[in-house]
């Protein structure tokens, strides 16, 4: 999200350098965050892209949530969150995660602020000019240190993984898929694209979303309810075989009964 020059950068808000925030005190500080914008502008966004854009974004923002929330990890997972590094331009990752956080609702994301930089961003591509997230982004995120980088086309239904080989490092390695799945060290799981959007998998186990979750527990309540009435079906039978039986031997009883009598 947002446009890939520099050229109105010096227009929008920017943090302060690290070396500006050392200096103030805490009031200041808080006047300076509370002062930086929550949101960014129509100049800095790029056009909409409907659905093949948001949905995309929104199932993967689910999926990890749930994960880290189901581990008991604090993480904070945010969606076109304004970006605050010290000294530079804003921008708003489409999908951003960061780990050992608390997570609460956030307007911005303040490095200085916050202690801490993201851990791992994913921007979402669907058409027109890939230059901003396949060759800016590329560049930017790595020189401003985020570990790691994804991006997910979704006109084309690719997907690139981008790591930095150390924790100095200021250039990307490039990684190589699996079977299709990439490995993200960041966050300990795999992606791949699935249809028209990126699955994450723990080990053998997809992460799953709450529609998901609802469809795979109507699967299971449907087939213990069909469990159920096989099982009701078979206990009818058994009693009705069981009360057959108890016919016939009381008939046979009684026919013994009849013989053993006419041979007195």
């Amino acid at each position: 999200m947002g446009r890939h020059t520099d050229k109105v950068g010096d227009a929008f808000p920017r943090a302060p350098s690290q070396e500006e925030w050392e200096r103030m005190g805490q009031e200041e500080r808080d006047r300076v965050v509370a002062a930086l914008p929550g949101e960014v502008t129509y100049e800095e966004m790029a056009m909409p892209e409907g659905d093949s854009h948001q949905e995309p974004k929104a199932l993967a923002r689910e999926a990890l949530r749930g994960y880290f929330k189901r581990r008991g990890r604090k993480a904070y997972v945010g969606a076109e969150l304004p970006v605050y590094y010290p000294a530079e331009r804003r921008f708003a990752p489409d999908l951003l995660v960061v780990l050992d956080v608390e997570n609460h609702r956030r307007k911005k994301w303040m490095v200085s602020h916050e202690g801490h930089g993201l851990d791992w961003v994913m921007e979402i591509h669907v058409g027109g000019d890939r230059k901003k997230d396949a060759e800016f982004n590329v560049s930017r995120y790595a020189r401003l240190g985020i570990p790691e980088y994804f991006i997910f086309d979704g006109g084309r239904l690719t997907l690139e993984g981008y790591r930095l080989a150390t924790p100095d490092a200021r250039v990307y390695s490039r990684m190589a898929s699996r079977n299709g799945r990439y490995v993200s060290e960041v966050l300990g799981l795999e992606l791949q694209v699935e249809g028209e959007d990126v699955r994450f998998w723990a080990g053998n186990a997809p992460l799953l979303v709450s529609e998901e979750f609802i469809e795979r527990l109507e699967d299971q309540t449907m087939s213990l309810q069909r469990r159920a009435q096989e099982e009701s079906r078979r206990a009818d039978e058994e009693a009705r075989r069981a009360d057959e039986a108890e016919r016939r031997f009381k008939e046979l009883e009684a026919e013994l009964a009849r013989l053993k009598q006419s041979r007195d």
